[in-house]
């Protein structure tokens, strides 16, 4: 029988306690998760792809069933490039539910991957990269929202003067 695998894509600019709890929670229902930073060439980012990367394995590394790894092509095509049958997503809200639900069709549809759902923790329904990003852009503390390696990042980035 072949492992279930399943793809927890993102951005992660940057990762978010929200983002860890859906990789933790995730795990229990698959042998082996790929969480993967997408790259969009059209879109800013606040934190280049080596940080954001550099975070990931930092905080994944004790985990052999997690691989990290970057993509550029649809995401439900790098699913069948990687043998991930799922898509993992969280969901904050119903907002989040109506945008991910036509993909997560067409995914199925279109390319024989599920997406699996995870409502997010209460007490972490609120955080999102974007909120940290503007948290930071706006010279706020993200520590309460990020992981620790996260926060001291972003922190020594702002001492030395690169945001």
């Amino acid at each position: 029988m072949s492992p279930r695998t399943a793809l927890f894509p993102g951005s992660f600019d940057p990762i978010t306690l929200g983002h860890l709890d859906l990789i933790q929670r995730s795990l229990v229902h698959f042998d082996r998760m790929v969480v993967a930073v997408g790259h969009n060439s059209d879109k800013k980012y606040l934190f280049d792809l080596a940080t954001r990367l550099r975070w990931l394995q930092e905080l994944l590394a004790g985990d052999s069933r997690i691989q990290v790894l970057t993509y550029e092509d649809l995401t439900a095509r790098f699913c069948q490039e990687i043998g991930a049958s799922f898509i993992v997503r969280g969901l904050r809200n119903t907002l989040d539910f109506e945008n991910e639900k036509s993909i997560a069709q067409l995914n199925r549809d279109l390319f024989g991957v599920e997406t699996f759902f995870l409502v997010c923790d209460p007490g972490l329904q609120a955080v999102s990269s974007s909120v940290v990003r503007d948290i930071v852009l706006h010279g706020g503390n993200p520590a309460p929202l990020v992981p620790a390696v996260v926060a001291r990042g972003i922190s020594a980035l702002k001492t030395d003067s690169s945001l």
